[in-house]
């Protein structure tokens, strides 16, 4: 249930719902958080019913984008106390009010939109005013920045006071893989060592060792500049000198069937542009043992491409929300179109140490 015990005396384990992930093809959503109670309303509805009345109505709105609304309104409404929560095997698009026709945007009209989305997103990125990033939310809860966004309002509504309620998840409950929400505490001095190797090979190659030197109010910066990201991990500049600006390949909550999408541009070092498109989805939990010791992880799936006929790629990676600030480990495959085979690696933390 997602109210509170109406038994007076009569004892139950836990308050509000117990967490259980969405079977194939489905979509499960609740009131509010696993462990948690949701709130009656004012009206005839509670105010979760209301809210989620409203969006149905929406045409064009995907599922997903429908209960991200929501989840939105009513966690704005309570002051963080009450934010629904969701878990989805959806593999394909749904509609409570389909799109009269639905038809294949161009690349030229999807080129359009992302200028548009680009714009809104450079002018709010670093505000520390709610209003402009839950705007931005409302317009585009699937966006190609829609996770930075979400985590740059956490962020903000934490400073302006907000209590947002825990996800409780329960060790022992067999029906859920969990969710989990990402440490981002980053400070000077934390350090990770890694090691590649080749996938097909297995030689190893190349690794070496992040540190924190220095960070800004968006920016983590290691060992003196060479590399740098965001909190979540998404890199803005690399060893090899290739920045990037937008990406969220890595996000701030992690659950079962989860999935998002980004698109991003960089430069390489020498000048060249470059823009790419990903997709990524949480495909499940593993245990996962590399040399820093083993961990409980998610899995995360991704692939895309390079915009303008280049390269294709495919990545996986394991991360310990909560526990480790980097990935646990990571390998990617990138190819040309024609099918050559450019890099295959995997990286495997080796040792790491943070406050």
């Amino acid at each position: 249930m997602c109210r509170e015990n109406p038994f007076g005396d009569i004892r139950v384990e836990n308050r509000g719902l117990s967490q259980i992930d969405a079977p194939h093809s489905t979509l499960l959503a609740y009131a509010t958080a696993p462990g948690n109670v949701a709130s009656d309303g004012e009206g005839a509805n509670g105010l979760y019913t209301e809210n989620l009345l409203r969006e149905m109505r929406v045409q064009d709105a995907k599922i997903e984008d429908v209960f991200k609304r929501v989840r939105l309104h009513v966690r704005r409404h309570t002051n963080g106390q009450q934010i629904p929560w969701e878990s989805t095997s959806l593999e394909e698009d749904f509609y409570f009010v389909p799109p009269k026709e639905l038809k294949r945007v161009s690349d030229a009209e999807a080129a359009r939109a992302f200028e548009v989305e680009l714009a809104i997103w450079e002018k709010i990125k670093t505000s520390m005013d709610s209003g402009p990033l839950e705007d931005y939310l409302r317009r585009y809860p699937g966006g190609k920045f829609s996770e930075l966004a979400q985590f740059q309002l956490d962020r903000v509504l934490a400073a302006q006071g907000e209590k947002k309620i825990e996800i409780v998840s329960q060790e022992n409950n067999p029906f859920t893989t969990g969710t989990a929400r990402v440490n981002a505490n980053f400070k000077i001095g934390d350090r990770y060592t890694v090691r590649r190797m080749d996938l097909l090979t297995r030689l190893e190659g190349l690794g070496g060792t992040l540190t924190v030197t220095a960070m800004t109010d968006t920016e983590v910066i290691f060992n003196k500049g060479n590399v740098v990201t965001d909190f979540l991990g998404n890199v803005r500049r690399n060893s090899n000198g290739h920045t990037a600006t937008g990406n969220q390949m890595y996000v701030s909550e992690y659950s079962m069937g989860k999935r998002w999408l980004t698109t991003y541009r960089g430069t390489r070092r020498d000048g060249t542009p470059d823009e790419w498109t990903m997709s990524y989805r949480v495909v499940g939990t593993e245990k996962v043992t590399v040399p820093a010791g083993t961990f409980e992880t998610f899995k995360i799936e991704g692939g895309g491409f390079m915009h303008g006929g280049g390269n294709l790629y495919s990545q996986k990676y394991w991360i310990a929300p909560g526990k480790v600030r980097r990935p646990i480990a990571l390998e990617g495959i990138n190819r040309e179109r024609n099918g050559r085979l450019l890099d295959n690696d995997r990286i495997e933390l080796v040792s790491y140490r943070q406050s």
